[in-house]
This record gives C-alpha cells, structure tokens and sequence, in this order.
C-alpha cells in the first residue's frame, strides 16, 4: 500500500500501537519511519569499507571482509585501544562530537523537508555504554573489568556517558528528532552478559542521565537491544525507554508483556532463526510473521518486526515486509469480530 492508502497515518498509528491506543492496523516498521535519519556526526565519522579494515573516531578498528553484511570490531592485542583499564585516560581520545562535525546545515535541510506529518523523524545513535566499553578493550578484557575493576570502568563509561549526552544535545538543538534509537546489546539469546546486580550497579546509573536528558526534551526512546533482556525488564520502564526494539522470542515475550504491564512498548518477536538461511521457505517466513502477530499483538503495546531490523538471507525481507502488510490490513478489524 501507498504510504497515504491507510485509513491513519504511519506516524500516527505507531504512537497510537505504543499507547495501545486503538492503532487501525500493522505495517513494516520502515514506514512509520522511513528508516535511521542520517544526521551530521554520523556522517562526520570515518565510514567502514567493504574489504577493508578501518579505525573510527575513537580510534576502535573495524574489519569488513568481502561478502559480509557488515563490519565487525576487530580488536586484537596489537588493535585495542585500551590496554590497561586503570591507565583508560592514557589511551583514549574522546571525540566529542562538537569538535568534529563542521556543518549542520546539510541535515538541517534534510530534516526541515522530512515528511514528519505522516512519519517520525528517527536519528539514531550507535554504540551504546557496553558496546562502547567491549569496542575499546575487546569482549573479554571488559566483561572481566566490570567486575575486577569496577571504578575504573565507572570512570570510563561516565565519559562515555557525557559523550552520548553531548551526541543527543546536538541531535535534538539541530535536528529535533520525534525519537532516537539507541543501540545497545545487553546479551545474547539465553542470558545477560553480565549479572542483573552488575548491571544495575555498573550501567544502569548512566542510562539514567542519559535517558533523563533526552526525555525532559520531549523525544521519544527507543532502546534497541536484540537479545534477553528479560530479567532486567522493570529497569528498563524506570529507565523512561519507551520502546524496546529488538525484544527476540527467548525473553519469553507474553511474560514480558505482562511484567511491563504497558509501561513500555515492545518491538520485534519475529524469529528470524527459524527461516534466515540459504535454503528458506517463503511459508515459513508468512507463518512465523504470523504467529508473532497472534502471539503478541493482541496484549496490547506490540509492534512486530524482525528484531535485528532486516533478516541477512537476500530475498527474506520482501516476504516479511510483504506479510505484515497484508496480513497486518485487518488484523485490527479481525480482532474486534472475535470479541
């Protein structure tokens, strides 16, 4: 469907499916966003290669190797950036953005003609507190210092912190995005990375600034995280997120629903392992679709898509984007007739 044959716009009746607020009906989530807007910092960064291995502005090495969907941190003794957490100061550089981005006008322009009256405007901000920390000293050295080190690591991810905080300053003063979309892998399919107490203790304290600063803006929050999540689901609500893109079916997503009792939307629940590999079968990509929409819809506050954004097997997103709008058409009407 054309983006102006729904009965309420795209914009409109995400909020109103955020809200569980009579939303008319379900689509592929790039329409009620047209995508990540792309804003100045972004574009300021240096910018992966395909074949190629690249440093960032904080210095973090990123490798792209050839037919590959994207690139991946490539963090080695000789790469990583930090080499001692009690020494973090000696070896990073922060980039803050202020200092890097030249122009604005660019973006400006772009955000100024951006449909906002039948789509959100989403900046997105990659690399959230974890990520950062793992990007800089490599997986295991920072799964040990959150533990072993604990004010060290404090130390660095308070500047992390005053970094994105910056980040999304710049954002809302130039740009004044409805949402931002904030990425952040706290897990993996089966559990957190770290205990819920170490969470709490070692990240949650800066999410709260951060969060705090982009809510008392008036933009929404949208906390991408593909991955369980579950045990720390009520510090996610205290956190203000208003969406949590990503939510996989391993959380146990109807429990998850019932704990948040409304206090934070929910978005994602297709399972994409169980169709995104060489040899997929277009039915049990449509059945999958469906069932997340019977299975998590109903209760209110769901917004169903692939948790990762878009499945890595070429040719899968046309039938995902495919089923949910036409099977998400009606999908309102055919609840209210089963009342």
């Amino acid at each position: 469907m054309n983006i102006h044959d729904y009965p309420i716009t795209p914009r409109e009746n995400y909020l109103r499916l955020m809200k569980n607020d009579s939303p008319q009906y379900l689509c592929n989530e790039h329409l009620y966003t047209n995508g990540f807007f792309f804003d100045s910092i972004l574009l300021s960064s240096p910018q992966r290669v395909e074949g190629e291995t690249v440093k960032d502005s904080w210095g973090v090495s990123w490798k792209w190797l050839k037919g590959h969907f994207a690139a991946n941190p490539h963090i080695t003794e000789e790469t990583k950036v930090i080499k001692d957490i009690t020494k973090w100061e000696k070896y990073v550089n922060v980039p803050w953005p202020s200092k890097i981005v030249k122009s604005w006008e660019e973006s400006k322009a772009r955000a100024e003609a951006f449909d906002r009256k039948n789509q959100l405007l989403m900046c997105v901000c990659f690399g959230g507190l974890f990520e950062m920390s793992h990007h800089l000293m490599g997986f295991e050295d920072a799964l040990m210092n959150y533990l072993a080190e604990p004010e060290a690591m404090t130390e660095l991810l308070t500047v992390i912190a005053d970094y994105k905080i910056e980040y999304v300053k710049l954002l809302i003063d130039n740009l004044n995005p409805d949402m931002i979309h904030f990425h952040d892998d706290w897990g993996n399919k089966r559990s957190l990375f770290m205990s819920p107490e170490t969470w709490r203790k070692m990240l949650k304290p800066h999410y709260e600034r951060i969060y705090g600063y982009i809510r008392s803006r008036g933009v929404l929050i949208q906390h991408h995280a593909d991955c369980v999540c579950a045990p720390i689901v009520e510090d996610m609500v205290d956190l203000g997120i208003d969406v949590w893109q990503g939510i996989i079916p391993q959380n146990n997503i109807q429990d998850v629903q019932k704990r948040v009792k409304g206090g934070m939307a929910l978005q994602g629940g297709i399972d994409g392992a169980v169709f995104d590999f060489k040899n997929w079968n277009e039915a049990d990509v449509r059945k999958e679709v469906r069932r997340a929409c019977d299975d998590y819809v109903p209760a209110g506050n769901f917004i169903p898509c692939i948790p990762n954004g878009v499945p890595l097997t070429p040719g899968i997103n046309d039938v995902v984007v495919d089923e949910i709008d036409t099977y998400g058409r009606d999908f309102f009407k055919r609840l209210k007739e089963k009342k």
